[in-house]
């Protein structure tokens, strides 16, 4: 691959990713019911709109659920696979398999927030607890879908949290499941981060 070739597959990776984090982040925040008026949502939401409210008048949501958003997730995640291969094959990705890596990029993209959220989240309770800035409230506000069931069934103990242990066990048992399906898909390294 040339310099040419790398730059080129850089700037698309960067940039396609950071979209892509963008839009998801969206998708999942409505799906946690987020406050949308906390600056960072609002930060989101105008980054995300251009391209997110002409596909919502051909897309509509279906039960609370932004399909819109996994739409345009999905289209960012084929682009980047068909970019990235034209880059450094010369050639593109037959379009159904595109799109299956670009659904496992996706999920593998939404499970790599969560972690990384989790993880911000576990350093700022032991830096800063009972912090109100609108990042760490967004982020606990993100978090609730995944830790309310194991707070059922683990509550804090005297002040000690240990539910997000298990949380990111969970979620190291979906990494693992992802990477075996983007083996199976014959899924090639590099493509998204993380796989």
């Amino acid at each position: 691959m040339n310099v040419a070739s790398q730059i080129g597959v850089l700037v698309l990776q960067t940039l396609a990713t950071l979209f892509l984090i963008m839009v998801l982040l969206r998708f999942m925040l409505q799906l946690a019911r987020a406050d949308f008026y906390n600056p960072v949502s609002q930060s989101i939401v105008r980054f995300t709109n251009p391209l997110l409210k002409p596909l919502r008048k051909v897309i509509p949501g279906l039960g609370g659920l932004d399909l819109a958003s996994l739409v345009l997730a999905l289209l960012v995640g084929f682009v980047l696979v068909e970019g990235k291969t034209l880059m450094v094959l010369g050639k593109a990705v037959p379009v159904l398999q595109a799109l299956i890596w670009s659904a496992i990029g996706v999920l593998s993209t939404m499970a790599k927030i969560y972690f990384w959220a989790l993880i911000v989240s576990i350093i700022a309770s032991w830096i800063a607890p009972g912090s109100r800035n609108p990042v760490l409230e967004l982020l606990s506000q993100l978090l609730r879908p995944i830790m309310a069931p194991v707070h059922k069934l683990i509550p804090p103990m005297g002040g000690l949290d240990i539910s997000p242990i298990f949380v990111l066990l969970g979620l190291g048992v979906v990494d693992i499941l992802i990477r075996a399906l983007a083996q199976g898909a014959h899924m090639r390294a590099g493509y998204f981060l993380g796989l």
